[in-house]
C-alpha cells in the first residue's frame, strides 16, 4: 500500500456551458472545463501528456492526444496542486468526457493517472 501511495494524482473537474460559443442550429454546443490536480502521493511527479476520449450523446467519440495541459507540463510536488480551464464543443447538448494524464515521476517512474468520466450537459437539459 505505501508503494501505490508514492504516486498518487487527485483529479478534480467542474464543467461549464459556453453559449456565446455555441451555436444550436449547427449542431455544436461548447463547454468550458476546469481540472485541478493535486499530488496526494509522496513523490514529486511532472505531467508529461494526456488522453482525452470525449463522447456526444450519439455515441460520436473524439480522442485527443498531447503533450502537457494548456502549454504546460507542470511538476507537482507533494501536496501541490495545478489547475487549468480548458474547452471542447460537441454535436450533442449532453456529453462525457474522460482520460488519462501519463505523468513521470523524479525517480523516472511512469504511472498513468485516471480522469473519471464527467458530464457536460446544457443547463436544465439533464434533470
Amino acid at each position: 500500500m505505501a508503494q501505490e501511495k508514492r504516486y498518487e494524482i487527485a483529479v478534480s473537474t467542474a464543467t461549464q456551458y459556453l453559449p456565446e460559443q455555441s451555436d444550436e442550429t449547427s449542431n455544436r454546443y461548447a463547454f468550458a472545463y476546469t481540472i485541478t490536480i493535486r499530488n496526494v502521493g509522496s513523490v514529486t511527479g511532472q505531467l508529461i501528456s494526456r488522453h482525452w476520449i470525449i463522447t456526444d450523446s450519439q455515441g460520436l467519440v473524439q480522442e485527443v492526444r498531447g503533450l502537457g495541459v494548456v502549454g504546460a507540463q507542470p511538476v507537482l510536488r507533494p501536496g501541490e496542486q495545478f489547475e487549468y480551464t480548458s474547452g471542447t464543443s460537441i454535436a450533442t447538448q449532453v456529453g462525457t468526457m474522460r482520460g488519462s494524464y501519463q505523468m513521470v515521476a523524479e525517480d523516472g517512474t511512469r504511472f498513468e493517472v485516471p480522469i473519471p468520466e464527467f458530464t457536460l450537459s446544457v443547463p436544465r437539459v439533464l434533470h
